[in-house]
């Protein structure tokens, strides 16, 4: 996922987002189709208000709940998937998937050894300098990469990188304060 979630991940959602791995460790599905069915779902959940208020409501019975959730995706995801929605409602979890598919994501990028990272440039980088910096952080960091190119004149010039909770702010607006506060 490309995405950066920033609600903390509770220790439930990451063992709920386990289950799923095991289930792509065993080989029962693939850890992408597992992915996609989950997107799937997401994206299923946000772009109806009321599917999200009717599996949040504790007042819709899980079997109600249960039979919305056939008739939304049978065909379209995974049984097993399916009967993990299930668990999810009969658990009174379902309100916390998005955060269960960003764990899950998380667990598959330590799988694939992958570094999300976001870039933001006052410029748009071209291919050959997207390509230059991803094998420079590529090698640094022994992991393999995947950026979000992120456009903001606000830094003026230069680069800000964010990896997980580090920032590495290379650019000119941040120099320039910098300068600033060693002058004053």
């Amino acid at each position: 996922m490309t995405e950066i979630d920033t609600k903390k991940i509770s220790t439930s959602e990451k063992i709920y987002a386990d289950s799923l791995i095991v289930i792509g460790k065993d080989g029962i599905m693939s850890y992408e189709d597992i992915f996609n069915d989950l997107k799937t779902v997401k994206q299923a959940v946000s772009e109806s208000e009321d599917f999200a208020k009717v599996m949040e409501n504790p007042s819709i019975s899980d079997s109600t709940k249960d039979e919305i959730v056939d008739e939304i995706f049978t065909g379209k995801i995974n049984n097993r998937i399916l009967n993990f929605l299930k668990i999810l409602i009969s658990k009174k979890r379902f309100k916390e998937l998005n955060l269960i598919i960003q764990a899950y994501s998380n667990e598959l990028d330590k799988i694939n050894n992958t570094q999300r990272i976001e870039v933001i440039s006052a410029v748009e980088l071209t291919d050959e300098q997207k390509q230059k910096l991803t094998k420079k952080l590529e090698i640094k960091l022994h992991k393999n990469i995947v950026a979000s190119w992120i456009l903001n004149k606000d830094i003026i010039g230069g680069l800000v990188i964010k990896i997980d909770d580090n920032i590495i702010d290379n650019s000119l607006k941040h120099k320039l304060e910098s300068l600033s506060k060693n002058i004053i």
